[in-house]
């Protein structure tokens, strides 16, 4: 995943700037990012502080991690019923 080059607090700073009544093109302007990015941020950051969003991110780095290990606790399962031969369809046909 690409780093943002804008902190939690920053992208709140301009998610405040507009609500406190400055142009969403004014502000994009100012902090030179697209109006897209701004209503991205808005859809995902929209009402939150700064603890909610760091917790957010914490559970979604524990969230990646969980997955990592799955795939490779899966994929070690695989190898193991491929080497005892409860994959292999030539061994179950004898």
């Amino acid at each position: 995943m690409r780093k943002s080059r804008f902190t939690d607090s920053q992208i709140l700073g301009v998610l405040r700037q507009v609500e406190g009544g400055l142009a969403v093109s004014d502000v994009c302007r100012e902090h030179t990012i697209s109006s897209a990015t701004f209503y991205k941020w808005r859809s995902k950051y929209g009402g939150m502080d700064t603890s909610l969003m760091a917790e957010m991110k914490a559970t979604q780095d524990e969230n990646r991690r969980l997955k990592k290990m799955f795939a490779e606790l899966s994929m070690q399962n695989e190898l193991l019923k491929e080497a005892l031969g409860k994959n292999n369809p030539a061994s179950q046909a004898s």
